[in-house]
């Protein structure tokens, strides 16, 4: 079995427990937020909506630059202005995800991939680093983010990896 497929279960397992917490999220509050230098409700769950999108960017290249020199960037993120657009897009973007690792080859996940910032590079490390840190790991803590969020607006938090307040 390929490394990509190991990854499928925690993948999905992580993905349903997002969905779950997303689906909370009041389109009434999307401009809410806890304090001044925080995203809005609104930003940070299409933040969290888009970051499986960046498996296919990953896998797919060898790099991406996030502020380009040239000032030309093909990224948009995502600006959702409802439940469910921000869901579909999710959606969306899980499907995609998930094919692109099952199809990945062991030899591509060794390969170095680099986060850049106007020409100069953030980051390199392992496709498979890359995965795990930076789209795994980054969307957990959004999510934990996102909880708080809810909590803070009496919304009935999910239970996540095991009960929580509102289920148990």
């Amino acid at each position: 079995m390929k490394i990509g497929e190991r990854m499928l279960p925690e993948f999905d397992h992580e993905m349903a427990s997002t969905r779950k917490t997303l689906e909370r999220v009041p389109e009434d509050k999307f401009g809410w937020k806890p304090h001044e230098k925080s995203m809005p409700m609104g930003r940070l769950a299409s933040h969290i909506a888009e970051i499986p999108g960046w498996v296919g960017i990953t896998l797919g290249h060898d790099s991406f630059d996030a502020n380009p020199p040239d000032g030309q960037s093909a990224y948009q993120p995502l600006l959702a202005t409802s439940r469910r657009e921000l869901l579909e897009a999710f959606d969306r973007n899980i499907a995609a995800a998930r094919a692109a690792l099952a199809a990945v080859e062991d030899e591509t996940m060794m390969q170095t991939w680099s986060l850049l910032r106007a020409g100069a590079v953030v980051f390199s490390m392992p496709k498979i680093a890359v995965q795990r840190t930076f789209v795994m790991n980054h969307l957990i803590h959004h999510r934990a983010q996102l909880a708080v969020y809810l909590r803070l607006n009496n919304v009935p938090v999910p239970a996540l990896y095991g009960p929580s307040a509102d289920e148990q």
